[in-house]
């Protein structure tokens, strides 16, 4: 039987390493991408799915994670004030209503799939859905919305998917899948970070599921994984033993991975030049920018 997806798991108690120094202070999930932090794309994707209850999965010194979602009373009195009512439209949808956010702490890093197990007692027997913030996915219909389109039709459990190129299936979960290959896919099983060239498909899940609640279940009764973490991998490879209902997820747009530097530069720009008041002088910079480097060779 299927479910509206109406709950989503936020997990953002990492510590963001990659980026230090700047996240001594600031939570990884508020640097800005363009003029928006990470986790607004986030919640924007998450609203256009159709999910009102937000579970964020936090830790230590994430006060400023909390704080921008809450209301801003002095400033959206200024901006009223003075008239700027475009400023004040965009604040006002960063807030969220009373009672639909919610904060779980998970006390030990003990890895994602511990991570999504925090927050079983507010799933409880309803479907989920789980976003990585630092996955930024650019498309015209977001890809969350995308997933629960689908799943209404398959149901189980659905895992985003997208093809890398055989040298980086280390670096991710890996999906064993049918050779027949259309945008859902039955997923026969997962490998997390498999061995160089032992990968059963170029085909890699990223940070976009929607879960059934036996999941939790398998998160509670598995041991520590790949890193000597809880993988959420391992949990859906169990429910694919058990059931055979994970589907894989072929998504329509261009994944952006923001928990790398690179990343995190190559999204600023795309994001900068998709945005019509800033493409103009981006573009001319980064033309400027290539010029002067080919010259310089």
């Amino acid at each position: 039987m299927k479910h509206k997806v109406t709950k989503a798991i936020f997990p953002v108690a990492g510590m963001g390493t990659r980026f230090l120094p700047a996240t001594k202070s600031v939570p990884k999930e508020i640097m800005t991408l363009v003029d928006r932090p990470l986790i607004q794309y986030a919640i924007d994707e998450a609203r256009e799915a159709g999910i009102t209850e937000f579970i964020f999965v936090t830790s230590r010194g994430k006060g400023a994670l909390e704080d921008y979602f809450d209301r801003a009373p002095e400033l959206e009195s200024s901006l009223r004030a003075k008239g700027k009512t475009a400023l004040l439209k965009t604040l006002e949808a960063t807030n969220m209503d009373s009672g639909a956010i919610a904060y779980v702490r998970q006390h030990q890093a003990l890895g994602l799939g511990h991570a999504v197990w925090c927050a079983r007692h507010l799933i409880k027997d309803e479907p989920f859905a789980v976003l990585l913030p630092d996955d930024v996915i650019a498309a015209e219909k977001p890809c969350l919305k995308q997933m629960v389109e689908a799943y209404a039709e398959v149901g189980g459990n659905m895992v985003a998917a997208m093809e890398v190129a055989p040298e980086m299936a280390s670096s991710y979960g890996i999906l064993d899948t049918p050779s027949a290959m259309g945008q859902t896919v039955r997923v026969q099983a997962m490998v997390e970070k498999p061995s160089p060239g032992t990968q059963p498909s170029n085909l890699a899940a990223i940070g976009r599921y929607i879960l059934s609640p036996r999941i939790m279940q398998h998160l509670g009764e598995i041991g520590t994984g790949a890193g000597g973490e809880i993988q959420l991998t391992d949990a859906i490879a169990r429910e694919i033993a058990e059931s055979n209902n994970v589907n894989g997820f072929r998504f329509e747009g261009q994944r952006y991975d923001c928990g790398s530097k690179a990343g995190f530069l190559q999204a600023t720009v795309a994001f900068g030049l998709a945005r019509e008041e800033l493409r103009e002088e981006l573009e001319g910079f980064l033309y400027e920018m290539m010029a002067m480097r080919q010259a310089a060779e």
